[in-house]
């Protein structure tokens, strides 16, 4: 009998450690893996803000004010917009102008790209020129009435390839600022940048008046199917250069939904940029559709966007 409880504990203890000992296999061999495949899958998506993204101590700070706007361009719609002002500004000399999409985003300061923080740090150091930045939020349409809810107007104003925006720049965001400071009227010292939707809206707005602007920063840019973005890259290979730089950020995470894949989308434009001779930047990193990566890219690119004009002045 004794015998018999015996061999029926082994068997059982058997039974019983033979799936954790399968289990403790599967995790060995699976983190060899993902050690094998390097810390890029370790850490998917952890891209951390430097220093040009903090605060630094005696590093002159810019000011930022608020202001609304109701468009006539685009008929109807009230937005909020804000302006940034370096402390270097002088009244005298035209600053360099860089227009944000969703600015309400770009120009916080406790968010993924910290604008006026970066822009304090690099204009400190002469790393970039002395810029004004202005910051747009989409359009709303008011509702009609109290039961009805506010209509948005982003997709439009930014997924549509068209020159609408550029027009609504041109005739009503850039003179109401040059109101009150002396902006630059040179297409070379004029950038735009945007996330998502207003990614392919900065390219649009350089591709349709690079007379206007020439610099771009696109950060996981939906250059899909939404309202017929999709048609840049074989725009792009089949047309004549135009004097365009542009920066293009994406990640392997990004989207892929019934408007297209983003990942691949943003891949194709750098190669029909690369196939038409543009002087461009592509950042393909591991992130999904956020401002993460591009965050932490942004002082980098926005040195390397604006280094011909920072070269240009110092020669003077």
């Amino acid at each position: 009998m004794n015998e018999l409880r015996r061999q029926t504990g082994s068997f059982l203890q058997a039974m019983i450690m033979a799936p954790i000992r399968i289990l403790s296999g599967v995790f060995v061999c699976f983190t060899i893996v993902l050690s094998a495949l390097g810390p890029q899958v370790l850490a998917a998506d952890d891209y951390k803000l430097g220093p040009d993204s903090q605060r630094q101590d005696g590093v002159p700070e810019g000011t930022v004010t608020k202001h609304p706007w109701t468009s006539r361009v685009f008929t109807g719609t009230e937005r909020d917009y804000w302006v940034y002002v370096p402390k270097q500004y002088d009244a005298a000399v035209p600053a360099c102008v860089m227009v944000f999409q969703d600015g309400g985003n770009y120009v916080d300061a406790n968010k993924d790209f910290r604008i006026p923080i970066v822009f304090d740090n690099l204009i400190h150091k002469k790393e970039m020129p002395v810029t004004i930045g202005i910051f747009i939020n989409p359009g709303v349409v008011p509702a009609a009435s109290a039961d009805e809810k506010p209509r948005q107007n982003r997709s439009f104003e930014y997924d549509s390839p068209t020159d609408q925006y550029a027009q609504f720049l041109l005739k009503e965001i850039l003179p109401e600022v040059a109101k009150s400071y002396k902006l630059t009227s040179n297409a070379q010292e004029r950038a735009i940048c945007g996330i998502s939707s207003g990614g392919i809206c900065a390219w649009t707005v350089a591709w349709e008046r690079p007379d206007l602007f020439t610099k771009v920063i696109s950060h996981v840019g939906s250059f899909t199917n939404i309202r017929g973005g999709h048609i840049y890259p074989a725009l792009i290979r089949k047309t004549e250069r135009k004097p365009i730089r542009v920066f293009l950020q994406d990640g392997s995470g990004d989207l892929d939904n019934v408007h297209g894949n983003w990942p691949l989308a943003n891949q194709d434009m750098a190669a029909a940029l690369k196939l038409a001779g543009y002087d461009y930047r592509f950042e393909y990193g591991d992130g999904g559709h956020n401002g993460k990566h591009g965050g932490a890219l942004l002082p980098e690119s926005l040195r390397w966007l604006w280094k011909d004009v920072v070269a240009a002045r110092a020669a003077q």
